[in-house]
């Protein structure tokens, strides 16, 4: 799983499943966190929804959150600001 701290903030690396038939979080075997979206991978949809998910899943306001990598990938980056590590990891029920 990634989930790392940084200079900025915290890092949340996640494999984005679009399509899905609910949003919904889990961490795979290979300790992958996956996020599965309603939302599809067309014009950046896949991506607000994903940021709009974890805002709310992590209880922190949408602009405490970016997309520092992959946004035309499943692989995703995330940038959280003004939590730590831990506390996402409890947050995220990890």
């Amino acid at each position: 799983m990634a989930i790392t701290e940084e200079d900025a903030g915290v890092v949340v690396c996640c494999r984005v499943v679009p399509r899905a038939s609910r949003d919904a979080l889990a961490v795979g075997a290979d300790g992958v966190l996956r996020v599965r979206l309603q939302a599809p991978p067309v014009e950046g949809k896949a991506n607000k929804a994903l940021l709009k998910f974890l805002a709310k899943t992590l209880a922190v306001r949408a602009n405490q959150l970016s997309l520092l990598g992959g946004a035309k990938s499943r692989i995703k980056r995330i940038g959280v600001r003004g939590l730590s590590a831990t506390e996402v990891r409890a947050r995220l029920g990890l």
